[in-house]
């Protein structure tokens, strides 16, 4: 079956273009044990960029993009954020996007296989209608929906699913690993019970929480961090401007504080932290996808003892002094995706939210006309909006 779609592909010059792509209903696996289903035809409804996407394009422009490809294909059409239209069940879903043959996709292990609708071996949602394994259309909640379209502003919060039940995922991992790192600590401190110094460790990791980068990953960690420890002291760290809409939104939708770095150097950046802390980080996350954040964690010492650093940006490298390191009993990990669960409760907390607030929106035609350009000089440029999204089918959508 042909449809339209934008499409990466290898290829220095194109490596993302839009146009009709062959696309097929390859029976896919939710999870282990559970049989492979052919899929269900959907229509895409509203769509929205994610970082991936760009880090796809510049892979096909250095022609590293063959392992990402479905079997057979030479090409990917991309999109895992956003709504779709089911004809046969007329309804909305979000696609729950990654699947295979684990028993935990999130957690997938050496003899698993695992795959991403949009981003690894299978083919998204830029596309005018795509296959989907019928157990991966999760429900939209009643009330959003009005004569056959989605309200617009519900449909907006909603291509956030993906990157907020990830942050759901990070939060549920800091909780357990916080837990485990620092639970003995606490039953000594305060000569409790084991149980008791577990629920104290859970909160207490959050104690002097710092985010450095303020994307939506970061501000959606925040949101989570500040909904489950309301006494959390959070910090967000990054160059923007303290008057700046970004920062004025995350900041009053977290309750957290915030400190520019602008101007300044790693040691002085360091030092500002700690002070505004009053004390050394019990929990650093790094969201900014540069290098810089290990260092200011480790060499300059920000991160406290028995603290955690959580690694979420895709790309940087981390090193540390194996000295200090071991002395201070810090824990370094990282962890990327989410289980159904988390989707399912992405879906009810965004409908809530305001996130709606940061989406803007690029025409089709636009971006369809010149995919590459549109990324370069309007998705993933300064002053672009926190996300953008495209309406892929306007007759979907109450406007």
């Amino acid at each position: 079956m042909k449809t339209n779609a934008t499409y990466f592909q290898n290829d220095p010059d194109r490596p993302l273009v839009y146009g009709e792509a062959e696309i097929d209903d390859r029976p896919r696996q939710r999870l282990r044990g559970e049989p492979l289903l052919p899929g269900v035809l959907c229509e895409s409804v509203i769509v929205g960029f994610c970082g991936t996407d760009n880090e796809l394009m510049h892979m096909g422009r250095e022609g590293r993009l063959t392992p990402k490809f479905p079997e057979g294909r030479t090409r990917l059409i991309n999109g895992h954020e956003g709504v779709v239209w089911v004809p046969s069940e007329n309804r909305f879903a979000i696609v729950l996007i990654r699947g295979g043959d684990s028993y935990d996709p999130t957690r997938y292990t050496e003899d698993e296989t695992y795959f991403e609708y949009g981003c690894d071996g299978a083919d998204g949602l830029f596309s005018d209608c795509n296959y989907y394994n019928p157990d991966m259309l999760l429900e939209i909640p009643d009330g959003y929906v009005h004569d056959g379209r989605i309200d617009l502003e519900a449909a907006k919060k909603l291509v956030f699913c993906d990157p907020y039940a990830c942050m759901l995922f990070q939060r549920e991992r800091m909780e357990d690993l916080g837990e485990a790192q620092n639970f003995r600590v606490e039953m000594a401190r305060r000569k409790c019970t084991e149980a008791e110094a577990r629920r104290i460790a859970r909160d207490s990791l959050f104690e002097r929480t710092v985010i450095f980068g303020l994307g939506t990953t970061g501000m959606f960690i925040g949101d989570l961090i500040r909904q489950n420890h309301p006494d959390a002291d959070i910090l967000f760290v990054s160059r923007s401007p303290a008057d700046s809409p970004k920062v004025k939104f995350a900041c009053e939708i977290t309750g957290a504080r915030y400190v520019s770095t602008a101007g300044l150097d790693e040691a002085a950046s360091a030092d500002l932290i700690v002070k505004t802390l009053g004390g050394r980080a019990t929990v650093f996350l790094g969201t900014s996808g540069t290098d810089v954040e290990h260092r200011i964690a480790f060499e300059h010492r920000t991160l406290g003892c028995n603290g955690i650093y959580n690694s979420f940006s895709l790309g940087p490298k981390i090193t540390f002094d194996t000295m200090p390191f071991g002395f201070e009993n810090h824990l370094i990990f990282g962890s990327i995706n989410f289980r159904q669960s988390h989707m399912e409760e992405a879906i009810r907390l965004l409908l809530k939210s305001r996130y709606n607030e940061l989406v803007g929106l690029i025409d089709r035609e636009e971006f369809t006309a010149d995919p590459i350009g549109a990324y370069e000089n309007r998705i993933y440029v300064k002053g672009a909006p926190m996300k953008t999204a495209v309406i892929w089918n306007r007759k979907y959508i109450a406007e």
